[in-house]
């Protein structure tokens, strides 16, 4: 029986509780209204004024949120409403509007709220309350048409000001590509641009438009004006972080932007003494005189004529000046070298013709992969424009690969079949004496003791062979899947390209610092052998420098000649 009774009990209460439960949930919109259909419900504020509580039914429902119920964004609120006294609580967008609320938040009315300002904006201000149509809605307080006017409910002077110029009146025509307050301040989070830091943002934000070859050529607007701006002076300024540099607005106003044959305009003739005076003190109508946004290539004006021929004429003396230094430097500097390389005297060999025919193979097959692959990479770079194309820098790598790779196979088939190959690699095949020989130096470099002695090949060069080797193979093999990826893709996943990609590049920095730091070292900026090692070009060098980097090898008489290389 006690049982029973207990279990009686529990279900009662699981009742009574999922029937509370649901009386809460159930609030209907039908039940709101009982209250709220009335036009003269309204609540007594603290500052002595009255606020309407009035909702029309017929207007909710087309709303965007026409198909929600009351519940839904009033959450707090239960079917005890209003017999409990409690007021209804803000409304939290963010339940839904997640993204929008973040973005609101870090905006300038989103921070004013959070530091407990009461004139700041909220989501309602802007959007509404049980009227909030989609913004492509002429009903909507957002919509193209009526954007100023809700902005002006806070902002009274910057509306009218917006109003009045050529953005506001586009838009009261209901024309949907002209620019609005949302489309220079940002939807959400809203930013302000009178901000002296703000100076390079307010040109990327009158760029969005004028940039545009498109809308410029529907309005009948130039399409140099920002493309001319950037390259002036002001323009270079504001990229370079100057706060104090003129921008767009400084000229031409920041709300009430007006044509430049219109009298009030801020860069009508009477008016530019004035505008410029602001930031040049002193301005008179000559200095005023300037083009901002001229086109020095097809203004015909006299001082853009004058100022495009000394252009050309400095342009021809650089080169020509340049040209004629270069030529008297460059030869002087050919005959010191072929003088100071002939006072050397007796040379050995170290390179025959075919071992630097693979070397030059190599060499430029290397340079030319390096300077497309990376403009390929950063095809905004000066260099990749003097290439032209895409297409064009892409075969060309392609072609330079192929080399590389026919170079290498080549290389293989010298040493294996070939006497000269064989023992090229034999001695460039690392042994435990390399190891040796690099802590010796390496107490050489540190503590000035004797260095290290080398055969005909030492550790560096054998770790410059050995790294080409390596990178020849992950080049190529990392080159060939990206080139033939719809191939690879049969039959591996398609993150391998990408993985393909990721290697070329890295590996690409790899030898290219690797080449700089390593071998124009020893073949370069070694004081020893300062200009150049000539072996990549005659294959000999100073006997006596052989014998200091070289000592242990054995030096037959065809190795050596007379000097007269």
């Amino acid at each position: 029986m006690m049982k029973f009774t207990l279990l009686l009990l529990g279900f009662s209460l699981f009742h009574l509780s999922f029937t509370a439960r649901a009386e809460v949930l159930a609030v209907s919109n039908d039940k709101c209204l009982e209250c709220h259909s009335d036009k003269d419900l309204t609540k007594d504020l603290p500052n002595g004024k009255s606020r309407s509580l009035f909702v029309d039914e017929s207007t909710l429902k087309m709303t965007a949120h026409g198909k929600i119920q009351c519940a839904g964004c009033h959450a707090d609120l239960t079917a005890e409403h209003p017999d409990n006294a409690a007021a209804a609580k803000p409304v939290d967008c963010g339940a839904c509007h997640g993204k929008q609320s973040k973005s609101f938040g870090a905006s300038v009315h989103g921070l004013a709220l959070l530091k407990g300002s009461e004139a700041a904006a909220s989501c309602k201000d802007c959007h509404g309350k049980h009227d909030i149509f989609a913004r492509q809605s002429t009903r909507s307080s957002i919509h193209v048409t009526k954007l100023v006017q809700t902005c002006g409910q806070c902002h009274g002077q910057e509306a009218a000001d917006v109003t009045a110029s050529v953005h506001g009146q586009a838009m009261l025509k209901g024309d949907r590509e002209a620019a609005t307050c949302s489309d220079c301040h940002s939807e959400h989070q809203i930013v302000g641009l009178k901000d002296p830091a703000a100076s390079f943002r307010t040109a990327e934000v009158c760029s969005k438009c004028h940039a545009s070859e498109r809308m410029n050529s529907r309005f009948g607007m130039p399409n140099d004006r920002v493309k001319t701006f950037f390259e002036s002076y002001h323009g270079l300024a504001a990229t370079g972080g100057s706060t104090t540099a003129a921008n767009c607005a400084s000229c031409h106003g920041y709300h009430k932007i007006l044509r430049s044959n219109h009298s009030d305009s801020m860069i009508h003739p009477t008016h530019l003494v004035e505008t410029c005076g602001k930031c040049h003190p002193g301005a008179t109508e000559s200095f005023v005189g300037g083009k901002i946004h001229a086109d020095e290539d097809k203004s015909n004006e006299t001082g853009m004529v004058v100022n495009r021929w000394v252009k050309k004429i400095y342009v021809i003396l650089i080169v020509l000046t340049v040209f004629l230094l270069g030529l008297h430097n460059g030869v002087a500097w050919w005959r010191k070298v072929v003088a100071r390389r002939r006072a050397h005297g007796e040379m050995v060999e170290r390179m025959d013709r075919g071992q630097r025919m693979q070397h030059f193979v190599l060499m430029s097959s290397f340079v030319v992969l390096a300077i497309t692959g990376f403009a390929l990479k950063f095809p905004g770079t000066w260099f990749a424009h003097l290439m032209g194309s895409e297409e064009i820098r892409r075969w060309i790598h392609r072609v330079a690969g192929v080399a590389l790779i026919a170079g290498g196979i080549y290389h293989v088939y010298y040493v294996i079949f070939s006497a000269k190959g064989r023992k090229l690699l034999c001695d460039l095949w690392p042994r435990w004496q390399d190891a040796c020989d690099v802590v010796t130096n390496a107490r050489h470099l540190a503590f000035g003791t004797a260095k290290a002695r080398f055969g005909r090949f030492g550790y560096p060069e054998k770790l410059e062979y050995w790294a080409v080797v390596w990178g020849s193979v992950v080049m190529g093999v990392t080159g060939l899947a990206i080139w033939f990826k719809i191939d690879v893709t049969r039959w591996f996943p398609r993150w391998l390209v990408e993985v393909a990609i990721t290697i070329h590049y890295y590996e690409a920095i790899l030898a290219c610092l690797a080449i700089i730091v390593w071998h124009f070292y020893h073949v370069m900026l070694d004081p020893d052998v300062y200009p150049m090692n000539w072996a990549w070009l005659d294959g000999k060098v100073p006997k006596k420098h052989h014998e200091d980097e070289h000592p242990l090898e054995i030096i037959t008489p065809e190795d050596t000649d007379d000097g007269k290389a």
